[in-house]
């Protein structure tokens, strides 16, 4: 397998999530039940986020969702605007080496859902 160089790790994480910019506005980070149900939507800044460094691109600010459907999370999914899935994520508890980690996975309907930071990386290989 080759090992990508930093200028194009940088170029191929610049590529994926510019792709959440797509469309006409902001795209979204969807929390879901296992069966696909939504318990919550975050949105994203637009842009979604800054360039990559070192292979690692940090997201802007993400808005939270104020007013939670609720359910059980078992998963994300990363939406642009125009409804198109980009990537689906990982989530678990604090510690649980998932690609997002939350306090909690069980949310009530109503109750206010954050993420206070993410990133994105592209591996050397």
């Amino acid at each position: 397998m080759p090992t990508l160089e930093t200028v194009s790790r940088n170029a191929a994480c610049n590529s994926v999530v510019d792709l959440i910019d797509a469309g006409t506005g902001a795209g979204t980070l969807v929390f879901e039940t296992s069966g696909d149900v939504e318990v919550a939507t975050l949105t994203y800044s637009d842009p979604a986020f800054g360039n990559a460094l070192n292979g690692v691109a940090t997201a802007s600010a993400i808005s939270p969702d104020t007013n939670a459907t609720g359910g059980v999370i078992g998963k994300a999914s990363v939406y642009d605007s125009d409804s198109t899935k980009i990537m689906e994520l990982t989530v678990g508890t604090a510690g649980s080496g998932a690609d997002i980690e939350l306090s909690n996975l069980t949310v009530t309907a109503g109750e206010t859902v954050s993420v206070s930071s993410q990133t994105f990386t592209m591996p050397a290989s």
